[in-house]
């Protein structure tokens, strides 16, 4: 029989009608073995995501604050769901022990995880499944990094003792034993570790759209959907933003070639979108598959006579930047300039350090930076056979009035990225989406 886990999204478990769907969705399908859930998300809008509200207590304990209203609005949307299910369960010991750990300083990420740590007890109830901490079976090294081999080994031995199992998404063990969390959204990454260690026929993501589009649509108005994407293409456009998938979720699947199916759970007939490691020959002609972007751009700009004569020159400014804690996104050079794009938050409080340790480093004619560009990349894996497409992309975007700052290209030819000034953001992916949408 065939094996899905199937990972439910915040805003799917928002509350009991929600939580009704999820159960009616595992129900309606015996392949449905493994679920993961994250922690309870907005209901409307203006409402709090659980997590948002777990921070938040974390944060007033620190500052030695009252943390009993903000916790009892958490106990209380547990509570609601409870009640709204009909069911004879309690998590009012949970409760007590989550409230003592937060008012006795517990880690920041320990704090964040109890989230889905409540809603996967709630769901494993409703649902009659094996509820396994998630603690027990994904692990840290202790620097913090995913210690994916053990992770598979020992997940693999636990959950193959069950034939359905609810697992908490989102969080792991460092070797301590203390709580580790994955960034924000990792319970799409837990879902993915699960399907890998259980040998899974797919891995079902499960949110509140169907599917990928070929654009923001609070951009594009209504863009296209996207029935199928390779690994690769979606790692490219989620690091860049789009943001229906967390973009490390990738990996323990893509190597394992479990493919990944986006799924809306409040239109369950729709077929979403198709993530796999590749496509064999496709009657559908077009070059692109999506665009995706990011603002908050800051570019180092680097000019020197005779910079490419000079040995180590580059390695010298990322070992400046490097010293930082600050990563670079891409590298953009001529033969006597060479720019470094980053993410201008990394700056703060480091501009002026930053800027004094390149110039000691490589003594440069020029050096500054510029604040207010966006990147935007256009994916696409039919882009490399199609003769033109840079051609199209820039001159779409000269047309619409715009100065392109940054050009950058991969090896795989699969994606042009560009640099814009943020004000000239969306009237660019406008202009490079009608290009190809014809």
């Amino acid at each position: 029989m065939k094996i899905k886990v199937l990972k439910f999204g915040g805003s799917s478990l928002a509350d009991a009608e929600q939580m009704k769907k999820v159960a009616a969705i595992v129900k309606n399908d015996r392949a449905c073995r493994y679920v993961i859930p994250s922690a309870p998300g907005k209901r409307f809008s203006g409402d709090d995501k659980v997590t948002d509200l777990l921070y938040r207590c974390y944060e007033l304990s620190c500052e030695e604050m009252d943390i009993t209203g903000v916790f009892e609005v958490i106990k209380n949307r547990y509570r609601d769901i409870i009640k709204g299910l009909g069911m004879d369960f309690s998590l009012e010991d949970e409760f007590k022990k989550i409230e003592i750990s937060i008012l006795n300083h517990a880690g920041r990420d320990y704090v964040a995880s109890r989230g889905e740590y409540l809603n996967g007890m709630i769901l494993a109830h409703y649902l009659g499944y094996k509820f396994i901490d998630a603690a027990k079976g994904i692990y840290f090294f202790d620097n913090g990094t995913f210690d994916a081999e053990r992770t598979n080994t020992r997940l693999s031995e636990l959950l193959n003792k069950y034939d359905h199992a609810v697992i908490p998404g989102f969080y792991g063990s460092m070797p301590n034993g203390t709580i580790k969390t994955f960034s924000r959204g990792g319970s799409d990454i837990t879902g993915a570790i699960v399907a890998r260690a259980v040998g899974a026929d797919i891995y079902e993501n499960w949110t509140d759209v169907s599917g990928f589009l070929m654009a923001d649509p609070r951009i594009v108005d209504n863009p296209k959907p996207i029935d199928t994407i390779t690994y690769r293409e979606l790692r490219e456009l989620a690091y860049m933003g789009a943001t229906v998938l967390h973009d490390e979720s990738i990996f323990p699947v893509r190597h394992a070639r479990i493919p990944i199916n986006i799924r809306n759970t409040n239109d369950p007939a729709a077929k979403g979108t198709m993530i796999v490691s590749r496509v064999g020959e496709e009657k559908d002609d077009a070059v692109i598959t999506g665009i995706a972007g990011k603002k908050g751009i800051s570019i180092i700009s680097i000019e020197k006579d005779m910079m490419n004569a000079e040995l180590g020159f580059g390695r010298r400014v990322l070992q400046a930047i490097e010293d930082h804690g600050i990563s670079f996104e891409h590298l953009p050079s001529g033969v006597d300039t060479l720019s470094v794009v980053l993410h201008t938050k990394a700056l703060e409080g480091k501009r002026e350090s930053v800027l004094a340790a390149i110039r000691k480093a490589v003594n440069p004619d020029v050096l500054n930076i510029e604040d207010g560009y966006a990147l935007i990349a256009v994916v696409g894996r039919r882009m490399v056979a199609a003769k033109g497409t840079a051609q199209r992309i820039f001159r779409s975007v000269a047309d619409a009035d715009i100065n392109i700052k940054m050009i950058d290209q991969g090896s795989s030819e699969m994606d042009i990225i560009i640099g814009v000034r943020e004000c000239d953001y969306e009237n660019a992916i406008n202009a490079i989406y009608r290009e190809f949408d014809r």
